[in-house]
């Protein structure tokens, strides 16, 4: 259970940080019309994206170990959190932590401690394979409201864009919390929800560097992380048996209220100078 809490605030740090790297090279970056998929070839070439890039690749693989034995309420939340880091280190680059923003930081901070005080360290419940087929399917469902979302340009269309992006990492969340590692482990390769997680996640990656070119970093971060920690938690409880500690569901209730209200609260008080 350590290993998993470790990792799960690693993975924290890990996309604070490179939600900031990514944001710089994204808003440096030539913007295509709609949803390009060049646009990651171009940012292949800058150095602060590919820094980024390799930041959320050991957050995502640290995410991925925490999900093997806790719940998802907790290490999305923990996920989620990630908007303080970027709040925090953003500081540095011309954002100014006015009161109510240092009060969401320590709010976030609280809501984090009674969400591990309440995790219980167990297994996933494996879904059927039509469930597991359904999610690698949304990435065209998915990829086909992400490409409306961002016709044109200019920042209207940052919100949806992260909420896509969102939503597509609730998939990558639930597909790793309930996949099964077969013996021998080649056979994994046949599991649709193994692929799910990579085509999701190639796919959320997009869509939210996509609203980084268009909007706020704190914003765009704090929304995504705001869908992908509300929507797999619930999906947790109602249907990978995720539970807390016997007497802690309370706890938990307000760790995650937490969580997430000093998310939101960082969303929309946090201004970035660019």
């Amino acid at each position: 259970m350590f290993l998993g809490m470790a990792c799960a605030l690693f993975a924290a740090v890990g996309y604070g940080c490179a939600s900031v790297l990514q944001s710089v090279a994204a808003r440096r970056a030539e913007s295509g019309s709609g949803l390009d998929p060049r646009l990651l070839v171009r940012l292949a070439r800058s150095a602060p994206y590919v820094s980024g890039l390799a930041l959320d690749l050991a957050a995502f693989l640290a995410s991925l170990v925490a999900l093997r034995t806790l719940p998802l309420f907790f290490v999305q939340s923990a996920v989620a959190a990630s908007v303080g880091v970027t709040a925090v280190i953003s500081a540095t680059i011309g954002v100014r932590l006015r009161s109510r923003e240092i009060a969401s930081l320590i709010v976030l901070g609280a809501g984090l401690l009674l969400l591990a005080s309440s995790a219980q360290a167990e297994q996933g419940t494996p879904l059927t394979p039509g469930v597991r087929w359904a999610m690698l399917a949304s990435v065209i469902v998915l990829g086909a409201a992400g490409m409306l979302a961002a016709r044109g340009h200019g920042p209207a269309g940052a919100p949806a864009l992260a909420l896509l992006a969102g939503l597509s990492f609730t998939v990558v969340a639930v597909a790793a919390r309930s996949l099964t590692v077969p013996s021998p482990l080649w056979q994994v390769g046949a599991d649709p929800g193994l692929w799910a997680i990579i085509a999701l996640g190639l796919l959320g990656m997009l869509l939210f560097t996509t609203a980084l070119q268009r909007g706020s970093v704190t914003s765009v971060t704090a929304l995504t992380f705001a869908v992908e920690t509300i929507v797999p938690a619930g999906i947790g409880l109602a249907f990978l048996g995720d539970a807390t500690r016997p007497g802690f569901t309370l706890v938990a209730a307000v760790g995650f209220v937490l969580t997430i209200a000093g998310t939101l609260a960082l969303a929309t008080d946090t201004t970035i100078r660019s």
